[in-house]
């Protein structure tokens, strides 16, 4: 059995008011008991409650309120989403604001405690994270956050996001297959891009390939153009070309005279060091970058383009120069789904973290009726969250480490013009046992 399915159930979604401060799930009787492990059906309600383990209570925590508060909505939709799904009748979700803040956050999480939480899903943002951490772990309760920053991570902090490490290692690994060697990398001189530096680095060796090239520049600045000239080793190149059309000149037999005509237009010459090159950003930024790669000779055609979660976004599809790129991302088909779903019930459009907390609230919702199922009273152990089997979800399979580290099965999509194509599908289940 590939573990634990929180697959996105088949039944109409719910208009879901905005829950008080605890939030109570829907009465639902429970999925037959050999299907515990397997939920896929949209659960019946019932009339009778049924006698057994006292209420699992699960603190939710969001910024609710703040800069960020539409994003905390949207996750708070999803979750509601989940507990239609798979909510049971001793669910219930604590939801509280972290305002945006690690203040907030540490205050909501001290909230839910007092109120006899036994899990915690969020916070979203790691400096709320980082001050939840110490609450936590001195309550020995676990929690699972939808941050991406491994740095998180411990043996009581599961890392739920996509992070930086597994979406190089996936579209590192799958451009090596293809068969190319040669890497570099361009990325903004910041956290996130040292990062992505580090785990290229460590995916590059792994593979007993070579990195080349390994540029940083400012994520403020508005031009990057030199960066990118000794990104190309343009100014090599162009040197080379200029020296090979000097001798042409020079020279007045008739194969001289036709190399020369094939120079025209020609700016530099000689192979660049590299046949694949990793571009860690996102949005306008990269719509900035990647444009001055081809005006310095960084030929898309002979060099492929590999980029990172963040090139799921729809407004790089008319950018001629990322036309064939690979990038890393959750698998397109069950995201698509939720997405048109959520969109019904709630009229607009999720964030694609979104689905960490349809994910998040599913995993608990099935972890504590598997526990019931079994007769026993407390779901939400180190051993139950890190089960090897992992779990299935919007995003994929997914499974935690004992570090509080995720593994994920991603997919590596082309972007074209038309969209996004799944060049190879994310796995269907994990390969070996946790070590």
């Amino acid at each position: 059995m590939a573990g634990l399915a929180l697959t996105l159930a088949a039944c109409a979604a719910p208009s879901v008011p905005t829950p008080e401060p605890q939030a109570q799930p829907p009465v639902a009787e429970p999925a037959p008991e050999e299907t515990y492990d397997i939920l896929t059906e949209p659960l019946q309600q019932f009339a009778e409650p049924l006698s057994g383990p006292p209420t699992v209570k699960v603190g939710l925590l969001l910024p609710l309120s703040g800069a960020r508060a539409d994003v905390g909505q949207a996750l708070l939709h999803a979750a509601e989403l989940a507990l239609f799904d798979l909510g049971g009748e001793r669910f219930t979700l604590l939801v509280r604001d972290t305002l945006g803040t690690p203040e907030g956050a540490a205050a909501a999480a001290e909230a839910v405690l007092a109120e006899d939480a036994t899990l915690i899903l969020g916070p979203l943002f790691a400096t709320s994270a980082e001050a939840v951490k110490p609450i936590v772990d001195a309550a020995e309760v676990p929690m699972i956050t939808f941050s991406n920053n491994n740095a998180m991570a411990g043996p009581l902090t599961f890392v739920m996001g996509v992070t930086p490490r597994t979406q190089v290692d996936r579209v590192i690994d799958y451009a090596v297959s293809q068969g190319h060697r040669r890497f570099a990398v361009l990325a903004p001189e910041n956290a996130y891009g040292t990062v992505v530096v580090q785990a290229m680095q460590d995916a590059i060796l792994r593979n007993a390939a070579e990195l080349s090239r390994v540029v940083m520049f400012d994520p403020q600045a508005t031009d990057v153009s030199a960066e990118v000239q000794v990104l190309a080793d343009f100014n090599r190149r162009r040197s080379e070309a200029e020296a090979q059309r000097r001798d042409l000149e020079g020279r007045t037999d008739e194969a001289a005279q036709r190399a020369l005509a094939r120079l025209q237009g020609v700016e530099t010459m000689g192979d660049l060091p590299f046949d694949a090159i990793l571009l860690p950003s996102s949005g306008q930024q990269l719509l900035s970058v990647a444009p001055l790669l081809a005006y310095y000779d960084v030929d898309p055609a002979e060099v492929r383009f590999l980029g990172t979660a963040l090139w799921e976004d729809p407004n790089l599809l008319s950018e001629p120069t990322l036309q064939g790129g690979w990038f890393p991302a959750p698998p397109p088909a069950l995201w698509k789904t939720f997405r048109e779903r959520y969109e019904q019930s709630f009229g607009d459009t999720p964030p694609r973290v979104a689905s960490l907390a349809y994910d998040a609230v599913a995993l608990a919702a099935v972890l504590e009726r598997r526990v019931e199922s079994e007769g026993a009273f407390i779901p939400y152990t180190p051993d139950a969250i890190t089960q090897s089997l992992g779990f299935a979800g919007i995003d994929g399979i997914f499974r935690f480490l004992p570090s509080g580290q995720v593994q994920r099965g991603l997919a590596v999509l082309e972007l074209r013009r038309s969209g996004f194509v799944e060049r190879d599908p994310a796995p269907a289940s994990f390969p070996t046992a946790i070590n």
